[in-house]
């Protein structure tokens, strides 16, 4: 985004992907990007519902949490967005939710085992469980980080919390996101059949290649995609 302004109309939109998807319920949730000097980041405000958000609600905060730009109060997880931006320099945006079926797997204590391949394109593998931690602080997102810091996925799931998502850019975040609760609802209802056969690692590794790689559009005569593209 080329300036402060248009992030904050793109972060706004992109909250009401999380209500489509179904990933939130009332206020809870939220979505942040990083600004294209990456020192800054602009973010939810606290306790807003989605309908009344808008570009002028959304808060711009410096990568210590201080609000730098916004009438209201940023999100009760600016902290974790902050530590998060600090520690993983790749990390454009980064969603939160509490969608039902992959919240019950944090809530169960579990990671998402590799069943599908679905879960081999986007994730790489399992979606790994994080540590408990109390909300307000950085604790979230130290635990963040030190889980997908071992991980190819871009979504982690917190104990007993709900879901955490990046990515190089904000709509990357909220697609990993819809991707981990679709995962988390199909694998749920395969369990409730028996227990599902994990793929084998080397055709994890093959699907994630590809997908990452070969599936989509490309200009032709364009270089393969970088990890993390689209």
């Amino acid at each position: 985004m080329s300036t402060l302004a248009d992030l904050r109309r793109s972060v706004a939109a992109l909250h009401g992907e999380l209500t489509r998807a179904g990933l939130v319920a009332w206020t809870s949730g939220n979505v942040s990007a990083r600004g294209a000097d990456r020192d800054l980041f602009v973010i939810k405000p606290s306790g807003v519902g989605y309908d009344d958000l808008s570009a002028e609600s959304m808060v711009v905060c410096d990568l210590a949490g201080n609000v730098v730009e916004g009438e209201l109060s940023p999100s009760s997880d600016t902290a974790t967005h902050a530590y998060v931006y600090r520690a993983m320099a790749a990390v454009g945006g980064i969603a939160h939710t509490h969608s039902p079926y992959a919240t019950a797997w944090a809530a169960a204590g579990e990671a998402i085992p590799c069943v599908l391949t679905a879960m081999a394109d986007e994730f790489g593998g399992e979606i790994p469980l994080g540590p408990f931690a109390r909300i307000g602080g950085e604790e979230i997102g130290v635990g963040i980080v030190e889980t997908l810091r071992s991980h190819r996925s871009p979504a982690v799931l917190m104990r007993s919390h709900g879901v955490f998502t990046i990515g190089a850019s904000a709509r990357d975040a909220v697609k990993a996101a819809v991707m981990c609760e679709d995962v988390a609802r199909t694998t749920a209802l395969a369990r409730s059949l028996g227990e599902p056969p994990r793929l084998h690692q080397a055709d994890i590794d093959a699907l994630y290649e590809r997908y990452q790689n070969v599936y989509g559009q490309r200009p032709a005569g364009a270089a393969p995609k970088q990890e993390g593209e689209g």
